[in-house]
C-alpha cells in the first residue's frame, strides 16, 4: 500500500509537478489554511506546516517536513508522535532574510527613517550627522547556520570584516573565506567591544534566550547596531530599548521580538533608530524561497521513499539540524 503524502503549502502546478516525479506515493495537495482534520489523519508524512490542531491528531505519521528553519511549536511534546522525524527547511531562507539584514543595516547607517519621518512631515532638513559604512567596519554574525552564513558573505563582498560565532567550533573545521575567524559562543563577550555590527540569527534554545540581556549590551561597542532576524527571544527588549535610548547602541533592525506581536506599550516602538518589521523577512515574499522549500521536499522524499536517512533532520533536544543539504549563495 502506498505512503500518503499531505503538501501543505501554496505552491504552484510547476512545484507540485516536480514533487510528483518521486513515484511510489499517494499524494494531496492543500494549504494551512484549507486543511482538514481528515486530510492531517490520512497522512504518512506532512510537508509543509499544517496547523498544530490538526497534526496532534495524527498518531501515526512518519515524517513531518517543516516549511520552517525553526519549527518551535510542533516539537513541543505531544504535538508530533515519539518516532515520527523531523525535518526542517534550513538552506531555503538565506537569501531572502541576509537580503533583508542589509537593508536593515543600511537604512540605519544613513539615517534612513530620519528622512521618512521628516518626509511624513514635509520637511527638507539634514540631520547634520556622520554616517556610517559598511566597508571598513567589524561585523560579529552570531549564528553561522544558512541564514548567518549568507549575511556574513554578502557583509565581507562590501568590505565589512566579518567574525562568526556559533555554538562550538571544532578545530579540524576550515574557517570560511568570508570571514576572518570563527570563535564558540563562549568567546562572545570578548568580541562584542570591537562589533560595529551584531547580527543575531540564532534559533529558540533554553541557552539562546535573553543571550543579548542588559549586561551583554553593555559590553557592545558604544554606538553599534544590533540585527535580530532569528528568535525574539534572544533578546531582552525592554534592555534593548534603554540600550538605545541612552546610545550605548546607535540602533537597531529587528524582525522577530519577544512576544510577537510586540505589545503597543512596549518602549521600542517609541525609539526612532529601531526598525520593527512583523517577522516577514522569510515567509513566501520571495517566490525563489518557496522554491528551495520544494527542492528540499522534493530531495527528502526521494531519500524516503528510497530508505535513506533524511537530510535537515532536527535534534528535538537541541532544536538544530543536521546533515543540511541546500545552503543559499550569492
Amino acid at each position: 500500500m502506498s505512503k500518503h503524502i499531505l503538501v501543505c503549502l501554496p505552491i504552484s502546478a510547476e512545484q507540485r509537478a516536480r514533487i510528483e516525479t518521486v513515484q511510489g506515493f499517494e499524494y494531496r495537495f492543500t494549504t494551512p489554511d484549507t486543511a482538514t482534520a481528515e486530510d492531517a489523519l490520512w497522512a504518512d508524512a506532512v510537508l509543509g506546516n499544517l496547523p498544530v490542531p490538526l497534526i496532534r491528531q495524527n498518531d501515526h505519521l512518519e515524517w513531518f517536513q517543516s516549511n520552517a528553519a525553526g519549527p518551535n511549536n510542533y516539537l513541543e511534546p505531544g504535538v508530533l508522535p515519539e518516532g515520527c522525524i523531523v525535518t526542517n527547511a534550513t538552506g531555503a531562507y538565506g537569501l531572502a532574510i541576509s537580503e533583508c539584514m542589509l537593508a536593515l543595516w543600511l537604512s540605519l547607517l544613513k539615517e534612513l527613517p530620519t528622512y521618512r519621518d521628516n518626509q511624513r512631515e514635509h520637511r527638507w532638513a539634514p540631520t547634520g550627522h556622520s554616517v556610517g559604512s559598511i566597508a571598513g567596519s567589524r561585523v560579529l554574525c552570531v549564528g553561522m547556520g544558512d541564514i548567518g552564513s549568507n549575511f556574513a558573505r554578502r557583509a565581507h563582498a562590501l568590505g565589512a570584516e566579518v567574525v562568526g560565532v556559533r555554538r562550538t567550533v571544532h578545530p579540524d573545521t576550515p574557517c570560511p573565506d568570508y570571514c576572518t575567524r570563527v570563535v564558540a559562543q563562549s568567546e562572545l563577550d570578548a568580541e562584542l567591544p570591537q562589533a560595529d555590527l551584531v547580527a543575531l540569527s540564532l534559533p529558540d534554545t533554553p541557552e539562546t534566550r535573553h543571550l543579548f540581556n542588559a549586561g551583554r549590551m553593555a559590553l557592545c561597542k558604544p554606538g553599534a547596531i544590533l540585527l535580530n532576524v532569528g528568535r525574539g527571544t534572544a533578546v531582552d527588549g525592554e534592555a534593548l530599548a534603554a540600550a538605545v535610548h541612552s546610545g550605548q547602541l546607535s540602533g537597531a533592525g529587528l524582525d522577530v521580538t519577544d512576544p510577537e506581536p510586540l505589545p503597543p506599550e512596549h518602549p521600542l516602538w517609541a525609539e526612532p533608530n529601531v526598525i520593527i518589521t512583523p517577522h516577514v523577512t522569510g515567509g513566501f515574499s520571495l517566490p525563489k524561497t518557496l522554491d528551495n522549500i520544494v527542492d528540499i521536499f522534493a530531495h527528502n522524499l526521494r531519500r524516503y521513499a528510497a530508505g535513506q536517512p533524511l537530510d535537515n533532520q532536527m535534534d528535538r533536544r537541541t532544536q538544530y539540524a543536521s546533515g543540511v543539504r541546500l545552503q543559499s549563495t550569492l
